[in-house]
């Protein structure tokens, strides 16, 4: 299938799809013509993708984790080093202390928007 069609199955832009193959997160072949021909199971490739960005996970990482992912075309190519669990894990702590620390900054604001919504005293005389 063609870029155009790729992203429209997707709901990802081309321009994306051009920056997922420099990343080497994305591979195409060549038409005679020079435009880029995908394979079926790049639509789920690209889904997989955009879900590990949305994780947070950049594309250094994310070029590091897709060979040892299994996708619909079978296994995975590679088995995950103890380094790369140990960084996804890493990575999977970072997320928690935002989260939390996020919980924290909300819980603040939920008390200002409280005492905010009360209506003020009257002054005592």
């Amino acid at each position: 299938m063609r870029i155009g069609e790729l992203a429209r199955r997707t709901g990802v832009s081309e321009r994306s799809l051009r920056y997922y193959e420099q990343q080497n997160l994305l591979a195409s072949e060549r038409t005679a013509g020079g435009h880029r021909d995908y394979p079926e199971r790049a639509v789920d490739r690209v889904i997989r993708i955009q879900e590990l960005f949305a994780a947070g996970l950049n594309s250094r990482t994310i070029a590091r984790i897709l060979p040892c992912m299994r996708d619909t075309d079978g296994g995975p190519s590679e088995i995950a080093t103890p380094q790369l669990v140990a960084d996804l894990t890493s990575e999977r702590d970072r997320i928690d202390r935002m989260m939390t620390e996020l919980a924290s900054s909300r819980d603040v604001l939920d008390g200002v928007i409280t005492a905010a919504a009360q209506p003020a005293e009257e002054p005592q005389r």
